[in-house]
């Protein structure tokens, strides 16, 4: 239903900016000077203001009303349940009546079921009543403003200039609630752990050491994690930093454009794949081929290993810093590569002296990108390197790393209430490192930076 409103007020959108338009067209007739702003400001202004009206509503009121159903099917649960239980019972009872599928069924699952069934349907067709209402009233009150001497461009400007500043305190407030939704959790969690045992601690098997629902501090520490996280992220830098990098050195100023046009969307083709497809590759032709080699070597290589994962994650970063490292290079302006040509220069000394210092900021940018592609990245982990937390920095060895045992602890069985402490911390905890890590890399590319005209 909501997806015919938002078309719904599309469709009044679009008749908004032609019948703006032709009006404005009509009102200039054989001396379209007359008008102040041309038909299609006006057509603009108007097609903003409707779907800036239907559309707002149908965000804001979705927004306010969620918030307004989950307070009442909070209101409505029995007392004595943590936070996370009743987090956990709402959750079931809003999947029972999408028809999905609960962790468990009971009378007070049914209950939330029921009221979240009928308040929904209230706030479908009223918001869909609402926004197709308001979007065709100030369509109306919007065709009714277009004269010869109405600022149509200055108001439209406007509206674009607000819809600007609407978009960057959208993606402040997103950063704000990330942290905000991590941060409470997290606080709980340290409020029962000290800080330095989770930082510095080398043992974690959080949920063997729980005791009338609380934690042995001597096994939440996260440094086998974090030690995993590296060692997979530097075997994937290994392997995609070269390829990646000369690669595009090689499509930038030695391919022929025919081999270009093959060979760059071959690359890109990488980017496109989805992770479990990798994370197959990994499973079952890599790590048994490094498996197999190891052993004909005389070297002990588990079956899941790092080395297999980083491998095959180095893969799949190939195309992102090729691409992007492809496109610094051919932003370098071409007085440059004419001047070192003109001194004396072969090709390979001006892009060893010139091309790659010149596009060093953008190149590590590139890849900037690619770590932290190969940090967040689960899938290829889970199937190709385990889910041990071994602290170890032999690559032969089976490894794993923050986001894996995050989605280990939320979605595995046991009570939310116990694994969402450490989870949350291990998020807050990564997306810290992740913050200053970027920090720091944003004032080296600045450092580096060079301007051309």
């Amino acid at each position: 239903m909501l997806s015919m409103t938002a078309l719904i007020i599309l469709i009044l959108t679009v008749a908004g900016f032609f019948m703006a338009r032709n009006r404005a067209v009509i009102l200039g007739g054989e001396t379209p000077a007359l008008l102040h702003s041309r038909p299609v400001y006006h057509g603009g202004y108007v097609c903003a203001r409707t779907a800036i009206a239907g559309f707002g509503v149908l965000i804001v009121g979705l927004i306010l009303s969620n918030i307004a159903i989950r307070w009442a099917l909070y209101s409505g649960l029995p007392g004595g349940l943590s936070e996370i239980e009743r987090d956990l019972l709402v959750s079931d009872g809003v999947a029972l009546a999408s028809g999905a599928l609960a962790s468990r069924t009971d009378e007070a699952r049914q209950a939330v079921a029921t009221l979240y069934g009928y308040l929904s349907t209230i706030q479908v067709w009223g918001l869909a009543l609402l926004s197709v209402c308001i979007a065709a009233l100030v369509l109306a009150r919007s065709l009714g403003q277009v004269a010869i001497p109405f600022r149509a461009r200055n108001r439209f400007e406007r509206i674009v200039q607000v819809m600007l500043i609407v978009s960057s305190a959208i993606a402040v407030l997103t950063t704000i609630g990330i942290v905000a939704s991590l941060l409470g959790q997290t606080l709980v969690f340290f409020s029962d752990i000290p800080v330095w045992k989770f930082l510095f601690g080398t043992l974690w098997s959080p949920l063997s050491g729980v005791h009338d629902g609380t934690m042995d501090p001597e096994k939440v520490g996260a440094i086998p994690l974090f030690a995993g996280t590296v060692l997979i992220t530097v075997i994937a830098m290994v392997v995609a930093v070269p390829v990646g990098l000369f690669s595009a050195i090689y499509l930038s100023d030695f391919a022929s454009a025919r081999a270009r046009s093959i060979i760059k969307p071959m690359l890109e083709i990488l980017a496109g794949i989805p992770t479990v497809v990798y994370g197959f590759f990994a499973a079952i032709t890599v790590a048994p081929f490094l498996r197999d080699t190891g052993a004909a070597m005389g070297l002990s290589v588990s079956s899941e290993s790092a080395l297999a994962a980083g491998v095959v994650m180095g893969i799949m970063i190939i195309p992102f810093i090729s691409s992007l490292s492809d496109d610094v290079i051919n932003a370098v302006p071409q007085s440059l590569r004419d001047g070192s040509y003109g001194l004396g220069a072969t090709k390979a000394e001006t892009i060893r002296n010139v091309i790659l210092p010149a596009a060093l900021p953008g190149i590590m940018s590139a890849v900037l990108l690619g770590v932290s592609r190969a940090i967040g990245e689960t899938m290829i982990v889970v199937m190709a390197a385990g889910q041990g937390a071994n602290l170890t920095a032999n690559p032969l060895e089976a490894v794993t790393t923050v986001t894996v045992q995050i989605v280990a602890l939320i979605t595995g069985d046991t009570e939310a209430s116990t694994a969402a402490g450490p989870a949350f911390a291990l998020g807050f905890t990564l997306f810290c490192i992740t913050l200053i890590f970027n920090i720091w890399a944003l004032r080296l590319v600045r450092k580096y930076r060079e301007v051309y005209d």
